[in-house]
């Protein structure tokens, strides 16, 4: 987890865009639920197609991008997590 990020904490994470030709990233609003998993939040645009849904629990990792290192959504470790 990043520092100082804790529980329900408010972070942004970058969600990657399907679709789009070259790779793009969307910059969403999720909480922290502790340890790496974060709960995607917001509308996704109409004319996006985001690889998460909104309400999706995924892992959150950092990835350097061309705007610099940032937390990047990733598919959580089991199926089982997005069932709590």
């Amino acid at each position: 987890m990043l520092a100082g990020v804790g529980n329900n904490d408010l972070v942004t994470l970058h969600v990657r865009l399907l679709d789009e030709g070259v790779e793009v990233w969307r910059p969403v609003s999720a909480y922290a639920m502790g340890g790496d998993l974060y709960r995607l939040l917001g509308d996704t645009p109409d004319d996006e197609v985001w690889e998460f849904p909104p309400g999706a629990i995924v892992l959150g990792r950092r990835q350097a991008l061309s705007e610099g290192t940032v937390l990047v959504a990733t598919a959580p470790p089991s199926s089982d997590i997005g069932r709590c």
